[in-house]
């Protein structure tokens, strides 16, 4: 099992500057022009560290690597970032909405010991091959994890969850997301607090939400730099047995298909209802429930229901098989329809949008991954498709910061 310790954080000093003026979303979601934003609301934003300008000058000695170390130790020095005296668990809450409904989040940012994958710690879904260079080289420069890699652990006792209920104090720092979601973060530093901790999460595998790539790249630093602090990387741990978290669906944009023969080759498969577009899908696959998907093929104004027949997937594992992720892109996608182009959006009015448009030829939609899935799909040892999953609300980046020395 993964161990997990307590560390002496980096932290923002609220004598200092805001929460609202200095925090900022993850890097992989942040666009050029937020990005913008987010430099003009303060000089000390963690974005100029975290996701930082190219500049037409930039050369091998001087390059958006080399400010982000140099603001990160300049920041330090001025103490606009202060390192806590002595080591801590940090309570980490958001309170969100979602459909309607008011819910909270929380878990702790703690340092987790790097393993291989499947040795303790768990990835649960297959990802996209993309460049980790600007993540190793951002590592490498500042030493540290700038931001925190969400993952989950199943608890039922609740020992960690009850400590983070009953925290009464008013939070270190707090910033808004650009929802309007509220972040905290709290201290634990006490010492039968810290021990209570320690010891339920001693023996619980841990599983990789939102950041392989992130975990792969400690991984890699690990491996080049060799036995020292980088050993341990930054993680936000949220109890699975928590009513908290959420997962949202990514929807999927085709291309490549006959729009008049979608239908007759899903027919095998699936029944197949229709409804008009003034039905709100997410509430119907929701009443639908498992293995239930939508389909809008833009030229007609009303939404496909497809719900399958469970009759033709006998050639992949059974903990996957059940996996509505897993019937679309096997069955759907693959089989019947023979698609290799696929796009991927969560927004359902810009995905239809864009079918209207003429940029995608149809668009599936599906309910969420379920929490007990990650799990019983990561002890398997298998992975979902890419996109399986989207933890929501996105964590934060800047609100405390791991640096190896």
């Amino acid at each position: 099992m993964a161990k997990v310790i307590p560390f002496r954080g980096i932290l923002y000093n609220p004598e200092k500057v805001s929460g609202d003026e200095v925090i900022a979303p993850p890097y992989d979601i942040i666009t050029s022009e937020y990005r913008e934003v987010l430099y003009q609301k303060s000089p000390f934003n963690i974005v100029r560290i975290d996701f930082g300008k190219e500049l037409p000058d930039d050369a091998g000695s001087t390059n958006k690597y080399t400010r982000a170390r140099d603001s990160f130790e300049q920041w330090i020095k001025e103490g606009i970032l202060v390192r806590d005296e002595m080591p801590a668990f940090y309570a980490y809450e958001i309170d969100y909405s979602l459909h309607g409904e008011n819910k909270t989040l929380r878990g702790i940012m703690s340092l987790v010991r790097i393993e291989e994958l499947g040795k303790g710690v768990y990835p649960h879904e297959a990802t996209h091959s993309k460049p980790k260079a600007d993540r190793l080289n951002l590592m490498r420069a500042c030493l540290a994890n700038i931001s925190p890699i969400y993952s989950l652990y199943n608890s039922p006792e609740k020992i960690t969850s009850r400590i983070l209920e009953d925290i009464e104090e008013a939070p270190y720092i707090s910033a808004h997301d650009a929802n309007g979601f509220l972040h905290k973060l709290y201290k634990i530093s006490e010492e039968s607090k810290i021990d209570s901790i320690i010891k339920e999460l001693s023996d619980k595998a841990i599983f990789i939400a939102d950041g392989h790539h992130r975990y792969e790249v400690a991984l890699e630093f690990k491996k080049e730099m060799g036995e020292g602090p980088w050993e341990y990387t930054l993680m936000f741990l949220a109890n699975m047995a928590d009513p908290g978290i959420a997962i949202l669906p990514t929807h999927r944009m085709v291309k490549g298909i006959k729009r008049e023969d979608v239908l007759g080759r899903l027919e095998p498969d699936f029944a197949i209802q229709t409804c008009g577009l003034e039905c709100d899908i997410v509430e119907r696959l929701s009443h639908e429930g498992k293995n239930t998907f939508g389909l809008y093929l833009g030229s007609n104004e009303k939404w496909y229901i497809l719900k399958y027949k469970g009759t033709d997937l006998e050639d992949v594992p059974s903990v996957l098989r059940s996996l509505d992720v897993v019937v679309l892109h096997e069955l759907i996608i693959k089989k019947d329809l023979g698609i290799t182009d696929v796009a991927y959006e969560m927004d359902i009015a810009e995905s239809i949008n864009r079918v209207r448009k003429g940029d995608f030829d149809a668009v599936f939609f599906l309910n969420p991954t379920g929490v007990c899935d990650v799990e019983r799909v990561a002890l398997s040892g298998l992975r979902m498709p890419p996109k399986s999953t989207y933890f929501y609300p996105k964590l934060l980046t800047g609100m405390v910061i791991n640096k190896f020395r």
